[in-house]
């Protein structure tokens, strides 16, 4: 990956002062391995608080009380509309801004004593504590927020996305501490609010300054590493129709029939984007971009021919795509396809972007980052890391396009199970996941002896 040149890792395995860096790992691993249990019970406990879009705040109480726990600074960051709204990556979710605080954590470097080394660099941990709404109740086995392990996975709403994640990088945190090391540089460990519908607290912490040479952003990526992701734009489409009675069906125009006849080429949309596009950190060609209609609502009663219909779905954007271009096809589609139905000629459907707008978002390949995280998997797994893309928009894309900081995706969990019915992650996940993030903070920002680090204690 790096052209031959020697990895942060290769060169601690060679250096001198940290000879002993090969056992380092092998008591961190043991360290992990004991607490597991400790681990496990805290995602439970994560779990089970109902963290859904506008009420994070319990679950973030809890974040803080173990940030706290690990003798941590904590800061407790709100995320004011106001302050945001003119900025570009800004996406208005609809919720009140009141109360929706972001977690941080840092775990302050030894480079405030003195001259750090010139290899120990800064690291930011990032995860969202907001969950999706688990819908229906009865769908599910146990309780979405029962937090059940059963044959070595924990079910829940966010088990999978993404408060595994995030359990994952806190105990870390603590299995660093237990073996008696702490950072050169700073890690910060961020819980934010707001992921899921356009990244409202990632944003937050950036415009107010919280920066690092490097990110990583916890999501579910079944420990795989991801630089790449595709763009998701949120949209809604009107459709106008002509009210009648049933029985006289003719006179009337149904808007239902007209988004059928809408529906038909936004599906050829989505066949020839693929067809025209490609990215090669993707295994399916014809799924790198999706479109998506998630609800659709229409008519108002059954002996009436419905004279509106609204649908909102999510219009994916190829990695290399621009925002500009991605709107453009979908609008370009919408006029061409009703010029060719003499109703929607003259009464065309009204397209508006709504709530989470993620931009594509492509680090550079080359990235020191993405190089120690690779090293670091393979020292724990045995094995190299599957480097791809991936289809889902997330904060990835605050941090490199705004942020301009190198960041990557990698966490425990599969996005298939994320927003799903028995939503689960593999504990054996967690665990490899908590492991190579110890490894990482270690090789990346540095490791000093308790002796050095008071926090390491």
């Amino acid at each position: 990956m790096n052209g031959g040149q020697e990895s942060d890792i290769d060169n601690l395995w060679k250096s001198d002062k940290i000879r002993k860096m090969k056992d380092v790992l092998k008591k961190i691993s043991e360290t992990v391995d004991a607490q597991s249990e400790e681990l496990f019970q805290f995602t439970q406990n994560l779990v089970r608080i109902p963290s859904l879009p506008g009420k994070e705040q319990p679950a973030q109480a809890l974040v803080a009380k173990k940030l706290e726990a690990l003798n941590l600074k904590v800061d407790r960051l709100r995320s004011d509309y106001d302050e945001l709204k003119n900025h570009p990556a800004y996406g208005d979710d609809g919720l009140a801004s009141k109360d929706r605080i972001n977690i941080i954590g840092r775990w302050k470097g030894v480079h405030s004593r003195g001259p750090a080394p010139s290899t120990a660099r800064s690291l930011i941990l990032n995860g969202h504590i907001d969950v999706v709404p688990p819908g229906n109740d009865a769908f599910w086995e146990d309780s979405p927020w029962s937090g059940a392990i059963k044959n070595g996975k924990l079910y829940g709403r966010g088990s999978c996305d993404m408060k595994a994640g995030l359990a994952s990088a806190l105990f870390a945190i603590q299995a660093l501490q237990s073996v008696g090391f702490g950072p050169v540089q700073d890690l910060l460990f961020e819980s934010v609010i707001g992921e899921e519908s356009g990244g409202i607290g990632t944003l937050t912490t950036l415009v107010k300054g919280y920066e690092a040479d490097a990110a990583i952003v916890l999501e579910p990526t079944r420990l795989n590493i991801c630089p790449v992701q595709a763009g998701a734009l949120a949209f809604r489409i009107k459709i106008a129709g002509r009210s009648a009675h049933a029985c006289l069906k003719k006179s009337g125009e149904s808007a239902i029939e007209k988004f059928c006849f809408l529906f038909e080429a936004l599906n050829e949309l989505e066949k020839r984007r693929h067809r025209e596009q490609s990215n090669a950190l993707y295994d399916d060609p014809h799924q790198i971009a999706p479109l998506n209609i998630g609800t659709i609502r229409g008519g108002s009663w059954h002996s009436t021919v419905p004279d509106e219909v609204v649908i909102e779905g999510r219009f994916g954007v190829f990695p290399s795509e621009s925002i500009e271009k991605a709107k453009s096809a979908l609008a370009q589609t919408l006029d061409q396809t009703a010029e060719k139905d003499p109703w929607l000629k003259n009464h065309p459907p009204s397209l508006e972007w709504i709530e989470g707008q993620f931009e594509p978002a492509c680090a550079d390949l080359g990235a020191p980052i993405i190089q120690t995280l690779s090293d670091c998997f393979q020292a724990v797994a045995g094995h190299r890391a599957k480097l791809e893309g991936v289809t889902y928009g997330s904060d990835l894309q605050l941090f490199i396009n705004y942020g301009k900081i190198p960041a990557v995706l990698f966490g425990p969990g599969d996005i298939a199970q994320a927003h799903s019915v028995d939503e689960y992650v593999s504990l054996g996940d967690v665990i490899l996941c908590t492991k190579v993030l110890a490894s990482t903070i270690l090789c990346w920002c540095g490791g000093v002896s308790a002796d050095i680090h008071p926090a390491a204690r």
